[in-house]
Order: structure tokens, then C-alpha cells, then sequence
């Protein structure tokens, strides 16, 4: 039996960005990942390294997204210099346009809540139809005003994942592909990780496994609250260079394709494309960006979020089996820096939860977050 000090399960942008960060840290690390037939939110990834909305309800997560975005360029050269992949990260400042007063006053709203929680304040701040287009030319008379923060960028998600797959292995992670793990056993000193072909061992385990996280993670003890969530991303023909900043459902990529998002759904494990959904998409798109009009459209596709029951990231470690843990979000290319840099080494160390409590899994628990009355 092959065995490790550490076991990741999932080589999404998650699992491979904690790899990376553990396996530099000195850990011998198994990365065991499902495959092509898994759920991967990766390939469905619009790409944004994004600031403005996170932590909308916990300052936590405001602080953490934040530190991530200002670790990237930084993380993004030492990929570049340790694989020879470029992630293609740009930070030149990020905007949600609005369509109508409604959706402006919304981001007001927002950024008001995010300014009065601890650490929640971002730079964030809403910008009239005018000050947009002096920033955007592209962008027509129908945009009213935008959401802007200085902080947003964006990278190439599958370059970004081809990356630190590489750079874990650079690092001695040792990545298996076609390893659908079916259950993880604690054993003495550690834990039996069984895919259908073989088993592995280690003294600590991370179920990092995006949508497939929590049937793996109750088998450790650890509740992860999460759904998947479809949407919908359609991919225009190449086009001259239009926009200085990234923008939130419009963005041009290098190559000078256009992505256009996003569409949500609650349908479980749907994958289904709904032409419905890519037709509001463009006609948004172009109420946005009048010059997309008549632009091809030469890929579309569907794709499956995690998102957390709350929206924010759960890390958690087992009470029951100390060395278990889980970890998943919805926002893996934004914080995938500090999860190679911040996160992974705390996994190798005693105290996970105490280092970021407000991301334990403990939150849902509702005997530990409801008081009883007082007599």
C-alpha cells in the first residue's frame, strides 16, 4: 500500500493549490483526483480574482479574499518562474455595471454593510453611468452606473490549474489521476483512503473534493454544507482588444475571446445546457457592451458551483479524527493563493480552527450557535 504524510482528495483549483503549498511546506503528498467525469467546477471558472463582493455578512472572508488578491501577483510570477505556465493574472481594477438605479443602489447598500462590519471596508465604491464610460468607452447608454473596486482582477483558470499541478509536482506531490476515492477509514496513526483500484495511507487526510466534499467529509465526522449551483458561460469569436478593467459578467480574455456570464440554477447535479439561460446572457451582454452585437458565438457550456450553504468557505478539521479535514468554497481562483500560502501550512499544524474560526464548519451547528432563553 502506497502511504504519504498527507492525502488531498480533489485536484481541482483547491485541492491542487493546498498540494502545492503542503508539499513545499515538506510534506509527502498523494493528490488523488476523480478525473474528466467529475463535476469540476474549475472548467467552468469565469476566471475572476474578485474583491468588491466577498464577505458581504462575514469581514472574515472580506479580509481573507483581500489578502489573497494582493498575494497573487506575487503567486502568479512563482508559477511562472517554478512551471513556465503563465496564469495570465491581471489586477487593473474590477466593475459590475448596473442596468438600472435599482442595481446601483443594491451595491450601495452593500458596500455600506461591508464598511460597518470589522474588516469588511474594501475600496469599493459605486461610480455614475458617465464616470463608467470615461473608464470604459465600450460601454453603452443603457449602463447607469457601476460597482468599481481596485482590488478585482482576473487570471486564466485552466492555465492557473495546469500550473499548480505542475508546481505540486515540482514540489515532490505525487498526482493520481482516475482515483475516485469511495470511502476514508481511520486507521491507527492515520487514515485508509480506498479508491475502487487500490488504497493509500496517511496520517492526514483532505477532503478538498468541491461538490463530492460532503459525502467523503461525513465519513471523517465533519459536516460541509454545500450544493452545487449550475451556470451558464458563453465564449465569443476574437475580437480587438475593448476593456481597460475586468468586468463582472463581460471579460475579455488575452486571446481577445469574450467570456459572458453568469446564470444561477438550483438543479443538483444537472449539467444540461439551457439555451434559455445563454439567450439572456448575450442580450444582457450587449445592453452592456453595445459592440458585442453581431459577434459569433463559438463555445458555450454548463457548469456546476460549490456553493456553501452561507456562501462563505468552510475549513474544518474532525473531532472525532484528529489529522481529518475538509475544505471547499466557491471562489477557488480567488483565494487559491492564499490557500497555497496561508492555508495549507496551517493543515500540517495543530489548531486549524482556532487560526480561522469563522470558517469551522461548527457555524451551521445550531446547538452551538443558539443560546437558550434566559429564566
Amino acid at each position: 500500500m502506497r502511504t504519504a504524510d498527507v492525502i488531498v482528495v480533489g485536484g481541482g483549483l483547491v485541492g491542487a493549490a493546498l498540494a502545492r503549498g503542503m508539499a513545499r511546506a515538506g510534506a509527502e503528498v498523494l493528490l488523488l483526483d476523480e478525473g474528466d467525469d467529475a463535476f469540476r467546477a474549475s472548467r467552468g471558472n469565469f476566471g475572476l480574482v474578485w474583491v468588491q463582493s466577498k464577505g458581504d455578512g462575514m469581514g472574515e472572508y472580506a479580509r481573507w479574499s483581500r489578502l489573497s488578491s494582493d498575494l497573487w501577483p506575487g503567486f502568479a510570477a512563482e508559477l511562472r518562474e517554478e512551471t513556465g505556465i503563465d496564469a495570465g493574472h491581471r489586477r487593473p481594477g474590477g466593475l459590475e455595471l448596473c442596468l438600472d438605479e435599482a442595481e446601483c443602489e443594491a451595491h450601495a447598500a452593500s458596500i455600506a454593510r461591508m464598511h460597518n462590519q470589522p474588516g469588511g471596508a474594501n475600496d469599493r465604491r459605486v461610480v455614475d453611468g458617465g464616470e463608467v464610460r470615461r473608464m470604459e468607452p465600450a460601454v453603452g447608454p443603457e449602463v447607469v452606473g457601476a460597482s468599481f473596486c481596485p482590488h478585482d482582477g482576473a487570471v486564466d483558470p485552466l492555465a492557473a490549474l495546469r500550473a499548480l499541478h505542475r508546481s505540486a509536482a515540482a514540489a515532490g506531490a505525487a498526482f493520481l489521476a482516475e482515483r475516485r476515492v469511495e470511502r476514508i477509514l481511520p486507521e491507527r496513526g492515520g487514515f485508509r483512503v480506498e479508491t475502487a483500484r487500490e488504497a493509500f495511507s496517511a496520517g492526514r487526510v483532505v477532503v478538498a473534493a468541491g461538490n463530492g466534499t460532503p459525502p467523503l467529509a461525513a465519513q471523517i465526522g465533519v459536516e460541509v454544507p454545500v450544493a452545487p449551483e449550475r451556470g451558464h458561460i458563453l465564449v465569443t469569436e476574437r475580437v480587438r482588444p475593448l476593456f481597460r478593467h475586468v468586468l463582472g459578467q463581460v471579460r475579455q480574455t488575452p486571446q481577445g475571446t469574450v467570456m459572458l456570464g453568469a446564470t444561477r440554477e438550483s438543479v443538483g447535479f444537472d449539467v444540461g445546457f439551457n439555451p434559455e439561460m445563454a439567450r439572456a446572457i448575450a442580450a444582457r451582454a450587449v445592453r452592456k457592451v453595445p459592440a458585442l452585437e453581431g459577434l459569433r458565438v463559438v463555445r458555450g457550456w454548463s457548469a456546476l458551483r460549490i456553493m456553501p450553504a452561507d456562501g462563505f468557505p468552510i475549513y474544518g478539521e474532525s473531532e472525532a479524527h484528529p489529522g481529518a479535514f475538509a475544505a471547499t468554497c466557491h471562489s477557488g481562483v480567488t483565494l487559491a493563493a492564499a490557500h497555497a500560502l496561508r492555508l495549507a501550512p496551517k493543515l500540517l499544524e495543530p489548531g486549524l480552527e482556532e487560526e480561522f474560526p469563522a470558517f469551522s464548519p461548527r457555524r451551521f451547528d445550531v446547538s452551538q450557535t443558539v443560546r437558550p432563553a434566559q429564566a
